[in-house]
Formats: structure tokens, C-alpha cells, sequence
């Protein structure tokens, strides 16, 4: 099942609200959804965005892609930096312990 991070569309007409929800891809746009993670309201000055940054880092964690916009969103937060720095962390400590383990394997 692939998942999405991406934005639902609430609100009024002219009054464009959006959710950002974790959905199976397959989904329409203000379908079924998995978690809501966060909201984005543009018509505010300036644009209103609270996102749970914990939640979103775990479902990236978990292979889920986000959408352009939720990208943008996330590059302003600083949210998608940090994920990032995090799996190149978790990289670095999975090839260590693969060296490690190969360097035991030899000495064996």
C-alpha cells in the first residue's frame, strides 16, 4: 500500500482550509484517510501551518512520500531537514554495524 502525505481540502467555498493527512495514494483527494498530521489555512496573513512533526518524521520513517506542496511545507519548518538528518544518522550507524560485522565474519 503506497502511502502519501498530502493536503485535504476543507472549508468553505472561497475559503480554501486543507488538512495534511497520511492516505493510501489509491484514495481520492478528501477520501479515506490514515492520520491527520496538521492543517494549512493560505488565506491568512501570513499563511497559517501547524504541522505534528513527530508524526510526519515517523510515517517518512516509514516510506511515505509526501506531495509537492506538503514538501514545501515541510522545507519551511525545518521538518524535512531534520528527517533527513536523521536517515543519514540511521545510514551511518547501519553501514558501521555492516563493517563491523563483516570485520568479525573475517577474523572468524
Amino acid at each position: 500500500m503506497p502511502v502519501r502525505i498530502r493536503l485535504m481540502r476543507v472549508g468553505a467555498r472561497n475559503n480554501p482550509r486543507f488538512r495534511l493527512v497520511v492516505a493510501d495514494s489509491k484514495m481520492p483527494r478528501n477520501g479515506r484517510f490514515i492520520e491527520i498530521v496538521g492543517y494549512y489555512n493560505p488565506t491568512a496573513d501570513p499563511a497559517e501551518v501547524q504541522i505534528k512533526s513527530e508524526r510526519v518524521i515517523h510515517w517518512l520513517e516509514l516510506g511515505a512520500q509526501p506531495t509537492e506542496t506538503v514538501l514545501s511545507l515541510l522545507k519551511q519548518k525545518g521538518i524535512w531537514q531534520e528527517f533527513e538528518k536523521r536517515h543519514a544518522e540511521r545510514l551511518r550507524k547501519r553501514k558501521e554495524k555492516e563493517k563491523a560485522r563483516r570485520k568479525a565474519k573475517k577474523t572468524k
